[in-house]
């Protein structure tokens, strides 16, 4: 247990260049209470002492801003930067070195039973304001963007974002590590696109119908519709 407490604060030293003391840390940063909460939490719902355990969790939702429920699974080195607003449903399961930013749904679409809540495997890294939502998995080393809205499966070594979720990047291609969200693909802005050229497209055609009108009217005398 002790090991998984220093692993937190180590995560934070490499994850976030503003922590400057352990003491800082300790004392200020919000997502390293609330998964510190939880871990006890958690353990005490294994025992079943359920009300226990969420009288802890709501505790701490009221200090950090940051609802993890007692049921969830979180491996070690979970780095939650800032965490306000991030919500963490009942059966989640996230593996290690996950790193979440504020903001973050990982909830249910109130359709499934049981297992109704993502799995987050090793690695992967869920940015500000995203949704995950249902039983579905988001694979290793996998990167969701910043106010995402994901429905479905996640392969691996994958970049998401979008509404709903589109993979943008897969094997082969580069991702910057530190996800830039300013250099994500702009799902808007490729659909306005498509829809420009579609206008243009239209206007062509259309151009091309009234030269053909204009012949057959200056043809035959009457204009042909």
């Amino acid at each position: 247990m002790f090991k998984k407490l220093k692993e937190d604060i180590e995560v934070i030293f490499e994850q976030d260049p503003a922590a400057r003391s352990y003491l800082e840390v300790i004392l200020t940063y919000s997502g390293l209470h609330a998964i510190w909460s939880h871990r006890l939490a958690h353990a005490l719902y294994k025992k079943r002492f359920y009300f226990l355990a969420r009288a802890i969790s709501q505790i701490s939702r009221f200090f950090t801003g940051i609802e993890i429920h007692p049921g969830a699974v979180i491996g070690r080195r979970l780095f939650i930067d800032h965490g306000m607003g991030v919500v963490i449903g009942e059966t989640c399961e996230i593996g290690d070195n996950v790193t979440i930013y504020q903001g973050v749904t990982l909830g249910g679409t109130g359709k499934e039973k049981g297992k109704r809540h993502p799995t987050i495997k090793d690695n992967a890294l869920i940015a500000s304001g995203a949704k995950v939502l249902g039983s579905i998995t988001v694979g290793e080393n996998a990167k969701i963007g910043a106010g995402s809205v994901v429905l479905r499966e996640v392969p691996p070594n994958s970049t998401v974002v979008g509404i709903p979720g589109r993979i943008k990047v897969q094997n082969g291609q580069k991702v910057n590590k530190d996800l830039n969200h300013a250099n994500l693909p702009d799902p808007v802005a490729d659909r306005l696109k498509e829809l420009e050229d579609e206008i243009i497209t239209l206007k062509k055609e259309l151009a091309e119908l009234n030269q053909e009108k204009e012949r057959s009217k200056n043809q035959h005398g009457y204009s042909v519709i």
